[in-house]
């Protein structure tokens, strides 16, 4: 088995592995911003900007790795039709905060699979979060709490950690709100015969 984890992420090399699938991890080289620039100027919408970032990081590590099945993934986050990034700094993710309480937000996770420059497969998985409402004060003693772990995430949070304690309602897989849609990955790998079926 050669898979290769077109990624650097702690939290999807840690889902990787806790399932058994046997990787080893390189980051992309891509500039995302770069690639996400004429897309927001056509009006592509957050799915297919995820959808599109994780085929080019996959095809990116690909072309490095001759032979080996590559995965890349990324997660894009829109309320109300606006796409939002990870935060530069605390201030940003207090507004960002501030815009989310008592509203529904969309991750959207999207996975793509690559060998030798060609991609083989594509994924896009949903979920709906709907954040409670909070006053700002609480806002700043949940960033003070979290610390810098705020602007690792697209939607300054982890759920699973003290993130959890922003929610109201959650719609959608566990694996697809921390960013690896799990079961339909597994499923297409029994399919190629890169795990056991």
């Amino acid at each position: 088995m050669s898979i290769v984890l077109a990624s650097t992420s702690p939290f999807r090399a840690a889902i990787l592995m806790n399932a058994g699938i046997g990787f080893r991890a390189e980051g992309s080289n891509i500039d995302e911003r770069a690639v996400e620039a004429p897309l927001l100027e056509a009006d592509a919408t957050p799915e297919d900007v995820a959808a599109i970032l994780a085929e080019a990081k996959a095809l990116d590590v690909s072309e490095r790795n001759a032979g080996a099945l590559v995965l890349g993934g990324d997660q894009t986050l829109s309320l109300e039709g606006e796409l939002f990034h990870k935060p530069a700094d605390m201030e940003e993710a207090r507004r960002n905060l501030l815009r989310f309480s008592g509203k529904t937000h969309q991750l959207w996770s999207a996975l793509a699979l690559a060998r030798d420059g060609e991609t083989i497969w594509r994924h896009v998985s949903v979920a709906h979060m709907t954040m409670r409402p909070f006053a700002p004060d609480f806002i700043g003693r949940y960033l003070a709490s979290v610390g810098d772990s705020a602007l690792s995430s697209v939607g300054c949070y982890q759920y699973e950690g003290e993130g959890i304690q922003l929610f109201e309602r959650i719609e959608g897989d566990y694996f697809t709100i921390i960013g690896l849609p799990l079961l339909p990955l597994l499923a297409k790998l029994r399919e190629l015969g890169e795990i056991d079926g």
